[in-house]
C-alpha cells in the first residue's frame, strides 16, 4: 500500500479547509442568527405625521423594548435613505433592510398590491383583518411580495379617512369633471373615470399645491392627520364619508434575505410588534377623530356629506375600474375575487350581528 506524501496531505487538507470555509460563508448568508440585529428603515411618511408616521416610529421603539435592545430598527424620514415613493425598490434591492409604507403606492409595480392597502367602498377594519388573516389574504400578499425579494408584514391600520378638502362645494357627480385633485390609490382611478384629473403628490407638498391653485382639492387622511397639515387654511369644504378608504392597512417591508437571517424568535418578536401596532393604530385613530373634527370646524370649515346620488355614481365607477383591472392583470383578478367572495359571505353575519345606527 502506498501512502500519500506529507506535501500531498497538506494540499488536500488546505483544499478541504477552504471548501468548508466557503460552505460556511454561504450558509451564513441564509441561516438564522441569534446575534444582535441592527437595521435601517426608510419610510414613505414623516415620523412626525400623526398615526401614518407615528405607527412607523412605534415599530422602532417597541422592537427595541421587547427584545431588550438585542433587535434595533432605526426609523428614517423620507429622503434620508430613499425618496418617499422609492421605499419598495430600496427594500427589494437590499439598500436598506426595512421600509415603512402602505402598498397602495406600488400600483405601477404590482397592481394587485393596492387591494392590501385600501379599496373604494371596501371593508371596514374588522372585516378587512378577518379576510386578511383568516380567509387567504395573507398568503396572497406574501406571495406577491416574495416575487420581488420582499417579505411583507401588515403592521398597522387606521379608521376611515375623509373624502377630501375642496375649495368649492360638490353638488353632483358632474362637479368632478376637470377637477384637479390630489388623490391616492384605487380611488384616483375612480375619479379619473368620472372625469377628474387626479394627481399623486407627497404629503409634505400638498399644502403648497393647494395654496397656489396647482390643485383644486385634495384628500390625504383622517381629521387628526389633516388638521396637522393645515388644509383648513386654504380649503373650507371638508367632505365625508371616505368612500375610497374605509380602512387603511400599513406595512413593514423587509428585505427577504434580511428576514431569513433572523432567528425564529426574532421573527416572532417583529410579528408581535406589528400585531400590537394594529391595535394601537385602530384604537388611537378612532379615539382622536371627534376632537379634531371639532377643531377643524372652529377654523371656519364646513363639514359636508356627499349625497346618495354622488356616492352611487362613484360606486358604479369603482366597479367599472375593478373590472378593467381584473381583465388586465391576473393577480388583481385573483385577489379581487377572493375579497368579493369573502364579503358576500360576511354579510350573512354583519347584517344580523350588528346594530344599524
Amino acid at each position: 500500500m502506498t501512502f500519500p506524501s506529507f506535501g500531498k496531505l497538506a494540499v488536500l487538507g488546505a483544499a478541504l479547509l477552504t471548501a468548508a470555509c466557503s460552505q460556511q460563508a454561504d450558509e451564513a448568508e441564509t441561516q438564522p442568527t441569534t446575534e444582535p440585529v441592527r437595521w435601517r428603515m426608510t419610510s414613505t411618511f414623516s415620523g412626525a405625521l400623526a398615526l401614518l408616521g407615528t405607527m412607523g416610529k412605534r415599530v422602532e421603539t417597541e422592537i427595541n423594548r421587547v427584545s431588550d435592545g438585542h433587535f434595533q430598527i432605526k426609523f428614517h424620514d423620507p429622503g434620508i435613505l430613499a425618496p418617499a415613493f422609492e421605499t419598495f425598490d430600496a427594500v427589494a434591492y437590499g439598500a436598506v433592510e426595512a421600509g415603512w409604507s402602505t402598498s397602495g403606492y406600488w400600483a405601477g409595480k404590482v397592481p394587485a398590491l393596492q387591494l392590501f392597502s385600501s379599496m373604494p367602498f371596501g371593508p371596514g377594519a374588522a372585516e378587512y383583518l378577518a379576510w386578511f388573516y383568516e380567509a387567504g389574504g395573507r398568503a396572497m400578499y406574501e406571495e406577491l411580495y416574495h416575487r420581488h425579494g420582499i417579505h411583507g408584514l401588515i403592521c398597522g391600520i387606521s379608521p376611515p379617512e375623509a373624502a377630501g378638502w375642496f375649495r368649492e362645494p360638490i353638488t353632483s357627480i358632474d362637479d368632478f369633471k376637470g377637477l384637479k385633485i390630489r388623490f391616492f390609490g384605487l380611488g384616483s382611478k375612480v375619479l379619473e373615470k368620472v372625469g377628474a384629473s387626479p394627481q399623486l403628490i407627497a404629503g409634505g407638498e400638498i399644502f403648497q399645491a393647494l395654496e397656489l391653485g396647482t390643485i383644486d382639492a385634495t384628500e390625504y387622511s383622517m381629521p387628526a392627520v389633516d388638521y396637522g397639515l393645515g388644509f383648513y387654511a386654504v380649503a373650507k369644504n371638508y367632505y365625508f364619508p371616505g368612500w375610497h378608504q374605509q380602512a387603511s392597512l400599513f406595512e413593514l417591508l423587509i428585505n427577504d434575505k434580511a428576514w431569513t437571517r433572523l432567528s425564529p424568535g426574532q421573527q416572532a418578536q417583529l410579528e408581535a410588534v406589528c400585531e400590537s401596532n394594529i391595535r394601537f393604530g385602530l384604537s388611537q385613530g378612532e379615539a382622536q377623530q371627534a376632537e379634531f373634527l371639532k377643531r377643524i370646524e372652529q377654523e371656519g370649515v364646513t363639514i359636508r356629506t356627499f349625497d346618495a346620488d354622488t356616492l352611487r355614481a362613484l360606486e358604479d365607477a369603482w366597479h367599472a375600474v375593478a373590472a378593467d383591472l381584473s381583465a388586465s392583470d391576473a393577480d388583481f383578478a385573483r385577489v379581487w375575487a377572493s375579497i368579493q367572495s369573502f364579503r358576500t359571505d360576511y354579510k350573512r353575519w354583519s347584517e344580523r350581528g350588528y346594530l344599524k345606527n
